[in-house]
């Protein structure tokens, strides 16, 4: 078990380096930070953002601004720990400018990254946090209000669940059941149920 962490998180760094050197798109022009990941490359359970907003781009590490804080909250809320359970990486590693939403042409630049990290990773569940990663690897006429929280066939071995991205839960304040608060702390306990 040490030994295939350990050769995971190698062969994450030779990604790692790889992505820095990337000059597909012009954002690596722009950033201060390559943001590449955060958490525990052995976890059942990985998580794919957006892309890097100021305080990702600033820190190297992704979620560690507003939304970043308010996903903290949740993880520990559904007794998932951040450190050790779960691996976070974004669809974009650099920040695209204002904070815009990633465009095709950069998506399609970085997921080659994103691809390696989860062959890397191998996990159980890989969670598509926000309509953005979703739309990465389902049907983009699909809003995320439908089909988050169902789970769906990344691979045999791997399934994927849509939720809400917590940048949106910081404007829907509600935690009254039904709402998007409660329902995203209802999937990430579901998560971590099927991960036992």
């Amino acid at each position: 078990m040490v030994q295939l962490l350990e050769n995971k998180a190698s062969t994450l760094d030779e990604v790692r380096q790889k992505a820095l050197k990337c000059n597909k798109c012009p954002l690596y022009l722009t950033r201060t930070n390559l943001v590449f990941s955060d958490g525990f490359p052995g976890a059942k359970i990985m998580l794919i953002g957006e892309a890097p907003g100021a305080d990702e781009d600033a820190s190297g590490i992704p979620f560690v601004g507003r939304a970043g804080k308010l996903l903290n909250q949740f993880l520990e809320q559904a007794g998932i720990n951040r450190k050790n359970d779960i691996y976070i990486a974004n669809i974009l590693k650099c920040r695209p400018p204002q904070n815009r939403t990633p465009i095709p042409s950069e998506k399609e630049a970085c997921f080659e990254f994103l691809k390696a990290q989860i062959d890397i990773i191998q996990p159980k569940v890989i969670i598509l946090c926000g309509s953005c990663a979703m739309s990465m690897f389902m049907d983009k006429t699909q809003p995320i209000s439908k089909v988050r929280g169902q789970w769906f066939n990344y691979n045999e071995k791997t399934k994927m669940i849509p939720i809400f991205h917590p940048s949106y839960l910081l404007r829907n304040h509600s935690t009254e059941e039904g709402k998007p608060r409660a329902l995203t702390l209802n999937d990430l306990k579901n998560i971590k149920s099927f991960c036992k």
